[in-house]
């Protein structure tokens, strides 16, 4: 049953988690501890703020939803709180003092690839991040090599981050109920990249370029870029197609192609 008169808005892609003993599941996976600056990012009717509000000294919450705005300052009264009535994709998360961020959400299925590219942007400044995502979209954030799941997604995050699926969470916990299970997964930042990477844009365009055709070979999906001779040279075979690399082949090809430029 819906618990307010909110209307839920398609383009906002809205599911409200209403199961408690999932929240009190997901509360413990976080640990929330009394000088955590936690970020919040679509806190929805704020099922998972307020009971969290109780183990912190703050929490910010960042909503674009104006009627959800609204019901979370009529029904949460805490100096604790602070709401931002924002768009997530475009926020600025610099803007706070707190370098060790640990940010939190149920985040929109149809947003939910963007944000995650959006938010390696602020990487140094965020201790870990717990997100509740289409299942479908965590198995493909900790594939590993030669799974049908790895791909962009898995290679752009395990660069620079730990994954680890947390929670698998069944449609029914939700209202109204999606069409595909949900699950938890835990990113947190790298201090230090296991790989030394010359260029981050020339990365981001190997690894794009690379899975744009999952079927064609390396050779064929860089030829814009590097040649067979240069891949060979790598010590990459370039017969193989790109779901067959590991992350530190990605990151050889693209300082190689930075060098070639």
């Amino acid at each position: 049953m819906q618990s307010d008169s909110h209307y839920l808005k398609k383009r906002f892609s809205q599911n409200f988690l209403e199961d408690k003993s999932v929240i009190e599941k997901i509360i413990n996976i976080i640990n929330p501890e009394k000088n955590d600056h936690l970020i919040e990012i679509g806190p929805g009717k704020g099922a998972l703020t307020v009971p969290i509000i109780k183990f912190v000294k703050k929490i910010d919450v960042i909503e674009i939803d104006k009627q959800l705005v609204k019901l979370l300052k009529d029904n949460i009264d805490d100096k604790k709180l602070t709401i931002h009535e924002y768009d997530a994709l475009k926020f600025d998360y610099s803007k706070f003092k707190n370098r060790n961020l640990r940010l939190i959400g149920n985040l929109p299925y149809n947003i939910s690839t963007p944000l995650l590219f959006y938010l390696l942007s602020y990487k140094n400044i965020i201790k870990n991040m717990f997100f509740m995502l289409q299942k479908e979209v965590v198995e493909r954030i900790c594939a590993r090599p030669g799974t049908k799941e790895y791909g962009r997604l898995s290679v752009m995050i395990q660069y620079c981050c730990e994954v680890e699926s947390m929670l698998e969470i069944k449609p029914d916990a939700f209202y109204p109920s999606p069409n595909v299970d949900s699950a938890i997964v835990k990113i947190t930042p790298l201090s230090k990249t296991k790989y030394k990477l010359i260029n981050d844009e020339n990365f981001k365009t190997i690894v794009r370029e690379a899975f744009s055709q999952r079927r064609k070979t390396i050779r064929n999906a860089l030829k814009m870029f590097l040649n067979e001779d240069d891949i060979k040279a790598a010590g990459i075979d370039a017969n193989v197609r790109a779901e067959k690399l590991e992350i530190k082949d990605f990151v050889e090809l693209s300082n190689l192609y930075q060098v070639k430029n």
